[in-house]
């Protein structure tokens, strides 16, 4: 286990992760928080009680870069994931539909058997008529 959790937030953080780590039997784990903007440092267990560092604080500007490079860390995370889930679709496999091609379509239908059950008129509410016949052409050939 680590020597301390840090999260991100104010009270209301720090006793939600309090709560989570609680419903995996995980007591005794050393839990802090610090809150954006007054910059205050909580304790879990001694709440009453917050760390208010001085804005030069050396200390202070540790936990804030922390914080910084987890939220990093986190929006590269999830860019990738999305940008996967997007690039992995049978569409992009489809010669004449490229990746803009794809996210629009998968953002206006939601999902990959929805655009291949779309009529043809609904299909050309988001693509030109020419990738309309490409998208029906290549699933009438994988249903047979």
């Amino acid at each position: 286990m680590p020597d301390l959790i840090l999260i991100d937030g104010g009270i209301g953080q720090l006793h939600a992760a309090r709560s989570a780590l609680d419903d995996l039997n995980i007591v005794d784990q050393p839990l802090a928080s610090i809150a954006k903007r007054e910059e205050i440092i909580y304790i879990a267990g001694r709440e009453d009680d917050p760390i208010v560092l001085e804005r030069r604080s050396p200390v202070l500007r540790l936990i804030q870069q922390i914080r910084d490079e987890s939220h990093r860390f986190a929006i590269s995370f999830h860019r990738n994931r999305r940008s996967q889930r997007h690039l992995k679709s049978e569409l992009v496999e489809i010669p004449g539909i490229g990746p803009k091609t794809v996210q629009k379509l998968l953002t206006h239908f939601g999902s990959l058997e929805k655009v291949r059950e779309a009529q043809e008129d609904e299909l050309l509410a988001v693509v030109t008529r020419k990738q309309s016949q490409l998208l029906r052409d290549h699933f009438q050939a994988k249903a047979r």
